[in-house]
C-alpha cells in the first residue's frame, strides 16, 4: 500500500497554507487604503467609520460565524470600550491614544469573560435573550450613572495626544483614518492565525457538531469562553477607536440598533470568513450614505430589500457568493 501524501499526515502544513497571503489580499487592502487617502480625501471621515465598523464585524464573526454563538448584544462590549477611553481621557487625565485602546480593549474583554460564563451555559432563544438583556441592561446602566458616563447627553470634547507625539488628529480625517486602517489591519492579521491554528480549527467543530468535540477532548465552555473574551476585546478596541477619532461618545454605542445593524452587516458579507465583515461594513455604510441622501426617510427599506436579496440568492453572502464563483472558474464551469 503506498505511503499517504504528506499534506495528509501532516496537520501543521495545512494549517499554515491558508496563512499565506495572495495577490488579491494585498491588492484589497490596498484598494481599502489608497483610493480614500489620495483621491477621495473628501470621504475619509466615512472610510474611518468603516475601517471601525469592520473591526467590530469582524469581533462578532469571531463568535458567530466560527464559534457559532449568536448575539443581539455584542455592542455592549462596543459601548465599554468607548465610554471607558473617553472615561480615561475626561475623569482621569489619560490622553495617550495607543495605551488607552489597548486598557479599553481588556476593559471589554474582562467583561466578556464574565458574561461568557453565563453565556456558556445556554443555547438558541435563551442565548439570544441572555445577549439582548445585557445590551438593554448596560445601557440603562450608563443612563442612570449620569456623573460618570454623562447619561443621555453623553461625553464630549475628548482629545488625546497626537499619535507618536507628532500626528495630530486633523479636521480632514486623514491621521483618524491612517490610524483605524492601521489597527483593522493588525488585528485582522491576529484574528486571522487565531482562526487557522488548532485552536481555530475546534471552534469550527464546536460550530458544526458541539455535542461530539468533547470525545475529542475538546473542553467546549473553556474553548467559547476563550473566543468569546478575544472577540469583546476586539469589540473594545473598535469602540474605544470611535470615541478617539470623533472625540465623544453617546448611548447609542451601546444600543440594540448597533448589534443590529453589525449583524446585518456580516450577513451581507458572510459569516465565518473574516473578510466578509470588512465586505458587509463596506457595502452597508457606503449604500447608507448614498441612500440617506436620496430619501433620510425610508433608506432602511432598501437597506432591508437588499438582505432579503443576499439571504435569498447569496445564501454565503458576498463573500461567500464570489468565492464560489472563484472555485467555479477555476474548475472551468
Amino acid at each position: 500500500m503506498s505511503a499517504p501524501s504528506r499534506a495528509i499526515i501532516d496537520p501543521r502544513r495545512a494549517i499554515a497554507e491558508p496563512l499565506r497571503w495572495r495577490w488579491y489580499e494585498a491588492a484589497f487592502w490596498l484598494v481599502l487604503l489608497l483610493p480614500p487617502y489620495l483621491l477621495l480625501p473628501t470621504y475619509l471621515a466615512l472610510a474611518s467609520q468603516i475601517a471601525i465598523t469592520a473591526l467590530f464585524a469582524l469581533s462578532l464573526d469571531l463568535i458567530l460565524g466560527y464559534a457559532g454563538v449568536i448575539s443581539l448584544g455584542h455592542a455592549a462590549f462596543f459601548g465599554i470600550g468607548a465610554y471607558f477611553a473617553a472615561i480615561l481621557v475626561q475623569r482621569w487625565g489619560w490622553r495617550e491614544p495607543f495605551s488607552g485602546l489597548l486598557l479599553s480593549g481588556a476593559v471589554a474583554a474582562a467583561a466578556g469573560y464574565v458574561a461568557a460564563l453565563l453565556i456558556v451555559r445556554v443555547s438558541r432563544l435563551a442565548l439570544l435573550m441572555v445577549t439582548l438583556g445585557m445590551g438593554v441592561l448596560l445601557g440603562e446602566a450608563a443612563n442612570q450613572l449620569g456623573w460618570l458616563t454623562g447619561g443621555n447627553d453623553g461625553l464630549h470634547e475628548i482629545a488625546v495626544l497626537p499619535l507618536f507625539g507628532r500626528f495630530a488628529f486633523d479636521l480632514y480625517g486623514r491621521t483618524a483614518f491612517l490610524y483605524a486602517f492601521a489597527v483593522l489591519l493588525l488585528l485582522f492579521l491576529a484574528a486571522r492565525r487565531i482562526v487557522q491554528s488548532p485552536f481555530g480549527l475546534s471552534l469550527r467543530g464546536l460550530r458544526e457538531n458541539a455535542a461530539r468535540m468533547p470525545a475529542l477532548g475538546t473542553p467546549n465552555r473553556r474553548r467559547l469562553r476563550t473566543i468569546y473574551t478575544i472577540a469583546a476585546f476586539y469589540a473594545g478596541v473598535a469602540g474605544a477607536l470611535l470615541t478617539q477619532t470623533i472625540g465623544s461618545v453617546a448611548l447609542e454605542s451601546l444600543g440594540f440598533q448597533r448589534s443590529a445593524e453589525v449583524l446585518i452587516m456580516l450577513v451581507l458579507g458572510g459569516t465565518g470568513r473574516l473578510y466578509g465583515g470588512i465586505v458587509g461594513s463596506i457595502l452597508f455604510l457606503v449604500a447608507r450614505d448614498q441612500l440617506a441622501d436620496m430619501n433620510p426617510q425610508y433608506w432602511f427599506f432598501w437597506i432591508g430589500l437588499l438582505l432579503i436579496l443576499v439571504v435569498l440568492f447569496i445564501p454565503g453572502g458576498i463573500v461567500g457568493g464570489v468565492a464560489k464563483l472563484w472555485t467555479r472558474i477555476g474548475r472551468g464551469i
